[in-house]
């Protein structure tokens, strides 16, 4: 064993090993030798890998939250999430209620060609069943090479007899923009939830379809975003920044560890008024995009401060399919500030204790933040992460419709509604008598009483909100999630504080595009003419 722990030194270490000091090696000795005697003399039975892989982990918890030890699984499955496509069925699925859960057929895959619906339920995967089988393993099964073919037996609400499919796997798009349309006359709305090896080219492919569309202004959303490949940020940025502006620099301990990323015009660049939503899962790369624009003066930021990643990890690969994300600079936007959060207290920095105190942008945890200044000179806050223009919390859910909604009662309530009359047109909108309906369907499948219903929706808002769920999730299973969205879309009040602060939006361009000209005839009066 003390052999092969000698490889996986080596595999960290490479052709250095052999020039460590003197005290290094005593170091690793040591080590080998206390995993030796732990394995020998521990009170339980304890594998080698084990003791190895947990001593990694602890080592590494003493440099930074963010650099970590990926093991073969972990390390194919993150490279797996980088790439444009994967080959499967094309389905998304979910637990519903301890069960595997179609919750949307992608269109124009296998599974929506053979005629899968939202709220089937996969019970059986080549004939093992998929009760108390964890939602990993499950996608794990359900993938697989191109051209082969899997077996699923599907349960299917008003069917006696399980339907028995099998459906040949096939590329399946891994798109990182969820959703694109237009959310308002002229107002293009764009979701982006991650950035992995084509989230430039969507990014182009989607404003490019706005504009046809009659696109004037953008709401750009990255509340869902926790980031991804550095090179696609840098490329997306690309499309908002003009020739020239900074992106984002990285510094570190090492000199290659300092670079600057600077917009390169292969890209147009957008030219429209823009606003950015984040929130508290805003993190990494999608920091670095909205606090370029936020620095250059390009779009204004709306929603809660962002969580505050920025260290930057080089991953390495390792021997025996392992692999090693390990931190080796620091992000900062173009006015100088750095995107990282404290984490002196790793419990705080894991439950996002650095919050706004009272909505206010120049305090967190209840301390003035760092000031820097936009290329207009706009006051913008350090401190860690973005913080927004303008903090804008989001809506508490009344704890009656959060109980609705953790038993999965509107989504079941439309998968049976559109079993029983098929929704066919994206303007179906719910009747005089829907209330009533799902009053009468959650007291027979015993989820509220009648009384319980009552009370609750003597609250105007409650009624209405209860009824907006029921209409987006009767569309969202006819239709598809981006059907959903839009009606919940409607009583987002993150989205309609960013709609209200477009005039503002495009007065800031204005002034920033006259920034522009003026520093443009400026450098050329200062070049001069030559002389004949």
């Amino acid at each position: 064993m003390l052999f092969s722990l000698a490889i996986l030194f080596g595999s960290l270490y490479g052709d250095r090993l052999m020039a460590l000091s003197g005290e290094t090696r005593s170091a690793l000795k040591l080590y080998t030798e206390m995993v030796s005697v732990a394995h020998r003399h521990y009170g339980a039975e304890v594998k080698y890998k084990d003791l190895v892989y947990a001593s990694i982990n602890g080592m590494l918890r003493t440099l930074d939250p963010h650099t970590n030890f990926l093991p073969a699984e972990a390390y194919d499955s993150m490279k797996e999430r980088q790439q444009s496509s994967f080959y499967g069925l094309g389905i998304l699925v979910g637990m519903r209620d301890g069960r595997l859960t179609v919750v949307t057929p992608v269109e124009g895959t296998p599974a929506s060609r053979l005629g899968i619906r939202a709220g089937d339920v996969i019970s059986l995967i080549e004939g093992e069943s998929t009760a108390g089988m964890g939602i990993n393993e499950a996608v794990r099964r359900l993938k697989g090479p191109k051209g082969t073919t899997v077996h699923i037996s599907i349960q299917r609400h008003g069917l006696d007899e399980l339907l028995e499919m099998d459906i040949v796997r096939d590329e399946i798009p891994q798109n990182t923009i969820s959703y694109a349309f237009m959310i308002a006359p002229e107002t293009g709305y764009i979701m982006l939830t991650d950035f992995s090896r084509a989230t430039a080219r969507e990014m182009s492919d989607a404003l490019a379809s706005l504009k046809e569309q009659g696109m004037e202004r953008l709401l750009l959303d990255l509340r869902s975003n926790g980031g991804g490949l550095l090179d696609q940020a840098i490329e997306v940025g690309d499309q908002f920044l003009s020739q020239g502006l900074r992106i984002v620099e990285t510094h570190g301990r090492i000199n290659s560890s300092h670079q600057t990323f600077d917009a390169d015009g292969s890209f147009d660049q957008l030219g429209l008024p823009v606003v950015v939503l984040v929130g508290g899962a805003t993190a990494s790369a999608a920091e670095i995009l909205a606090g370029a624009i936020q620095d250059h003066d390009l779009g204004l930021i709306v929603g809660t401060p962002t969580w505050g990643k920025g260290l930057v990890q080089t991953v390495y690969g390792l021997n025996f399919g392992n692999g090693l994300a390990l931190t080796t600079a620091k992000y900062y936007t173009p006015s100088g500030r750095l995107i990282q959060r404290d984490y002196s207290s790793w419990y705080e920095y894991a439950r996002h204790g650095n919050v706004s105190v009272d909505g206010d942008p120049m305090a967190l945890d209840g301390e003035i933040q760092e000031s820097y200044s936009t290329d207009l000179g706009r006051p913008v806050y350090g401190g860690g992460g973005i913080t927004p223009d303008f903090i804008v919390e989001p809506a508490e859910v009344d704890p009656f419709l959060q109980y609705l909604i953790s038993r999965n009662a509107f989504f079941n309530y439309a998968v049976e509604f559109n079993n029983r009359t098929p929704v066919e047109d994206r303007s179906w909108a719910p009747a005089a008598d829907t209330l009533e309906r799902f009053e009468s369907w959650l007291s027979a499948e015993e989820l509220a009483t009648s009384e319980d219903l009552d009370e609750a929706i003597t609250n105007e808002m409650i009624r209405m909100d209860v009824k907006r769920r029921i209409h987006a999730e009767v569309l969202g299973a006819a239709f598809g999630l981006q059907e959903r969205f839009k009606v919940l879309a409607t009583a987002d009040e993150q989205i309609l504080e960013a709609l209200d602060r477009f005039e503002q939006a495009d007065e800031l361009l204005t002034a920033r595009l006259e920034l522009a000209e003026s520093e443009a005839a400026r450098s050329t009066s200062l070049s001069g003419s030559p002389l004949n």
